[in-house]
C-alpha cells in the first residue's frame, strides 16, 4: 500500500491532505443504470433530519451499561475481573466513547470521499447518488459528535489504523479505489458493527440512532457493489494485482484498529499487555471476523475474491462468509 502525500497540520483541529484525481464532466443526462436511479430515488425518499426526529431530551448516564458490559474487550479476563465498581463505570464510558469516535471519524471519512466520487465518478446516475451520500454523511457526523458532546462528554481522536485507511482512499488518484476503499470495505464493515450495535445497545436514543444510521449505511454499501460491478473484470492483470492488494491491505488495517489501545492508555494500563490479551481473546477474535460478513461476499461478487485475496482472507479467518448474501 503505497504512502500518502505529505499533511500539513494547521492547528490541533484542522488537518490538511494534499489530493489529486480527474473529475468528469458527465454530458450524457440521460441515465441508463437503472439500479442506480432506483437507488438515488430511495435515498431521497428516506432522508431525515437528527434534529428533530431523535429523543435529544432523553437522560443519559455515561457510566451506565448502555451497551452490555461483554462487549467490552478485556470483559471475562483477568483484567475484568479486578476492577473495582468505580473503575467498571469508568471503563464502560471510556469504551463507548472510544468506539462512537471511530465513529464519527470514520464517517467523516465517508464524507470527504463520497464528495470526491461526486467528481470523479463518470456516470450522471452515480453523481445524483453520491450527492445524496454527502448529505448522509454529514448527518452521521453530526449525530454521533452530537452524542458524544452532550451525553458521554468525551471524545476520543481516530485510530491510527483507521486513519492510514482513510489517507490512502482520499489521496488515491483512481477513482475506482474510492469506491473500494470507502464503499466497500469501511462502509462494508460499518454496517456490521452497527448491526451489532443496534441489537445490543440498552439506550433508547443510541439504539434509534443507530437504527436511522443503519437504514442509510445500506443504501451505501449496495452504491459501491452496484457501481463496480463487473468493473474489475476489464482491467490488466497488473491492475486487478493492484485492487487485490490494497484489499487485503485495508481489511488488515480494518481488522487492528479495533484494539482500543488509547482506552487502555487512559485506564493507566500496560498497553502491550492489554493489547495481547484482546488479541487473545476468543470472544474478540470471533467479533473482529462477524465484521467481516458484509465485506467478504461483496468482495466476491465484484469478481476479487481471487486466490490472492483468498489467501489473505483465509489468514484474517473470514473466508466463512464468501457464502453470504452480497449488499446489492
Amino acid at each position: 500500500m503505497a504512502e500518502p502525500a505529505l499533511r500539513t497540520v494547521i492547528d490541533d483541529s484542522i488537518e490538511a491532505l494534499p489530493t489529486a484525481f480527474d473529475l468528469h464532466y458527465t454530458w450524457n443526462y440521460a441515465a441508463v443504470r437503472q439500479e442506480l436511479t432506483n437507488l438515488y430515488e430511495k435515498a431521497k425518499r428516506d432522508q431525515w433530519n437528527a434534529t428533530d426526529q431523535l429523543p435529544w431530551s432523553t437522560s443519559v448516564d455515561p457510566e451506565a451499561e448502555l451497551v452490555p458490559d461483554f462487549q467490552i474487550p478485556i470483559y471475562g479476563t483477568h483484567v475484568w475481573e479486578k476492577l473495582t465498581p468505580a473503575e467498571v463505570r469508568k471503563l464502560r464510558r471510556e469504551a463507548l466513547s472510544w468506539t462512537l469516535s471511530q465513529f464519527m471519524h470514520g464517517e467523516q471519512g465517508a464524507l470527504l470521499a463520497t464528495a470526491q466520487i461526486t467528481t470523479a465518478t463518470p456516470w450522471i446516475e452515480s453523481k445524483f447518488y453520491a450527492a445524496t451520500q454527502v448529505m448522509d454523511e454529514a448527518r452521521h457526523v453530526e449525530v454521533y459528535a452530537r452524542y458524544l458532546r452532550e451525553k458521554l462528554t468525551r471524545q476520543y481522536p481516530v485510530n491510527r489504523h483507521l486513519k492510514v485507511l482513510l489517507d490512502q482512499i482520499l489521496t488515491d488518484s483512481r477513482w475506482d479505489m474510492k469506491y473500494l476503499g470507502m464503499q466497500i470495505m469501511v462502509e462494508g464493515l460499518a454496517m456490521a458493527a452497527f448491526g451489532y450495535m443496534h441489537k445490543i445497545c440498552q439506550e433508547p436514543l443510541l439504539q434509534e440512532l443507530t437504527h436511522y444510521v443503519m437504514r442509510d449505511e445500506s443504501r451505501h454499501v449496495a452504491f459501491g457493489v452496484l457501481s463496480l460491478n463487473d468493473f474489475f473484470l476489464g482491467l490488466s492483470p497488473a491492475e486487478r494485482r493492484d485492487r487485490e492488494e490494497f484489499l487485503a491491505d485495508g481489511c488488515r488495517l480494518m481488522r487492528d484498529r479495533l484494539l482500543m489501545e488509547d482506552v487502555w492508555e487512559e485506564m493507566g494500563w500496560p498497553i502491550n499487555e492489554v493489547r495481547q490479551i484482546v488479541l487473545e481473546s476468543a470472544q474478540m477474535r470471533e467479533f473482529r471476523k462477524m465484521l467481516f460478513s458484509k465485506v467478504v461476499p461483496n468482495v466476491k461478487r465484484l469478481g476479487l475474491l481471487t486466490p490472492f485475496v483468498r489467501e489473505r482472507f483465509a489468514e484474517l479467518d473470514i473466508l466463512q462468509f464468501e457464502h453470504e448474501e452480497p449488499s446489492a
